[in-house]
């Protein structure tokens, strides 16, 4: 069985490859970049949790991150697009079936990136803030 926070991280995997974009975890860039865009989640920061005693609980704020890519030449649009997508399927399930109290994203910090003899990328990191507890902070 796995943890809480593992559980929350293959629901987000699941719901985000809903999109038509694929969805990799915790891959690296490929060469190719597919027609549809490409996103890389990440697992991030769990940060400091807030604890409480009584019974012990551990809140976390994790910030997780999506790394969301695009080529071609349409591809402010083509990010636009895909980066609306993202926040549609985290709208549709706030807390992911129920495995987390909330999830938001932050808003993209979009780059360009040049690539030699073909179309640039537009990519961002897309930080996801996953609030949950657990009753362990290795579970």
């Amino acid at each position: 069985m796995p943890t809480p926070r593992e559980a929350i991280f293959t629901a987000l995997h699941a719901a985000l490859s809903t999109l038509p974009a694929t969805t990799l975890r915790g891959d690296v860039l490929p060469e190719r970049v597919p027609t549809a865009g490409l996103l890389i989640l990440r697992d991030g920061e769990p940060g400091e949790p807030e604890v409480t005693l009584s019974p012990l609980r551990y809140y976390y704020e994790h910030r997780a991150e999506i790394e969301a890519v695009v080529q071609g030449a349409d591809r402010d649009a083509a990010f636009d697009t895909l980066t609306a997508s993202i926040g549609s399927a985290l709208a549709a399930d706030r807390t992911l079936g129920g495995l987390c109290d909330w999830i938001e994203a932050e808003a993209p910090r979009p780059v360009e990136l040049p690539v030699e003899g073909a179309a640039s990328l537009k990519a961002a990191v897309i930080t996801i803030v996953l609030h949950y507890s657990t009753a362990d902070p290795l579970a």
